[in-house]
């Protein structure tokens, strides 16, 4: 299948993993990319730019497909060294960078005098379109429905994604709700040029995190998540667990006079002990909706190879065949209703 998206990362297949915080290793990365996606390396899990250099060394020991790495611009005033960041980047000869948080606009000089392709997480048209005023290559637009950090318009994919198309020149992955074929035809049919996915990928046998993780989010319904964070502006999805009931209790007890303080045992220094100890009530660890979707462990190949074989047949056979219904030929698969998963 070729995309803008394809052609602007040189990849095979409209698919990118998202950066995640301690799941997004060389492993992981290299999984995606020889499977014909964009694979990503957390930058900032790795804690320092000497360490992220030797992670990306690492990738391509194991793959030589392009990946990228995922830059977080925190809004703190103890910042990362990002400059050094970058130039760890650019001397890995990494050629796609996924920006998110803050505005990356301070950076893009650095990243685009190296020839790097900046994709940066929005979730929002109009932040979208600041995205592509400062430069960016393509933006990825993250729905209500996503793990993390959703914004604060609680936007939905279904309105979101296309009035990102009606806007936007420059192209875009839909990202938030996307598990398999039916979310990336979805996508596609709403004017993105791909897909990106986060928790799906997290429940992978090549997912470098603890079996435990994958284990709850295969037995995780999509009504599992919890929104928190609300009143500080820095709202989160998150997978529920008796940590996060703490914290929603503390929140409810505190009401507007709530501070990042009340919660930090619940918030801070959570992903090590659930990705690697797989400490699962440890605290707040993003997962999205689409938990409701995912009920294996696949590898990372059987399951990017099973997303395009099935979109094939939902755009060749379920779609068209709601078409050739109009010639009055049996409706097949498109009578059916076929379901693809």
């Amino acid at each position: 299948m070729r995309t803008a998206i394809t052609d602007l990362f040189g990849i095979e297949h409209p698919i990118i993993q998202g950066g995640m915080h301690y799941v997004g290793f060389a492993e992981l990365a290299a999984a995606v990319s020889n499977a014909g996606g964009l694979g990503i390396i957390t930058g900032l899990t790795q804690r320092t730019p000497e360490n992220l250099a030797k992670e990306i060394a690492r990738c391509h020991d194991m793959t030589d497909k392009p990946f990228g790495v995922n830059l977080t611009f925190l809004p703190t005033f103890d910042a990362p060294p990002y400059p050094e960041y970058i130039a760890a980047i650019k001397e890995g000869g990494i050629k796609a960078v996924e920006t998110a948080g803050r505005s990356p606009e301070q950076y893009m000089p650095a990243l685009k005098e190296a020839g790097i392709k900046v994709i940066h997480k929005c979730t929002s048209v109009r932040h979208s379109l600041k995205a592509e005023k400062i430069g960016c290559d393509a933006v990825s637009v993250d729905g209500f429905e996503c793990g993390g950090h959703p914004g604060e318009d609680d936007m939905p994919n279904m309105i979101l994604l296309p009035r990102a198309a009606e806007e936007l020149k420059i192209p875009f992955v839909a990202s938030g709700g996307m598990a398999d074929a039916r979310s990336l035809v979805a996508a596609l049919a709403m004017g993105a040029a791909g897909m990106n996915m986060g928790t799906r990928f997290v429940a992978t046998k090549e997912a470098p995190v603890h079996q435990n993780v994958k284990d709850a989010i295969v037995k995780a319904s999509e009504l599992d998540t919890r929104l928190v964070m609300r009143s500080l502006k820095n709202t989160e999805r998150v997978l529920n667990n008796a940590g996060v009931e703490r914290l929603i209790a503390t929140e409810r007890e505190k009401g507007d006079s709530l501070v990042i303080g009340d919660i930090i045992n619940e918030v801070a220094g959570v992903y090590p002990k659930v990705m690697v100890n797989g400490e699962m009530d440890a605290g707040a660890w993003s997962c999205g909706m689409v938990a409701g979707l995912i009920n294996d462990i696949p590898t990372v190949k059987e399951l990017i190879d099973r997303i395009m074989a099935d979109a094939e047949k939902i755009i060749r056979q379920r779609l068209t065949g709601f078409l050739d219904a109009s010639s009055g030929k049996p409706l097949r698969a498109a009578a059916q209703g076929m379901v693809v998963a």
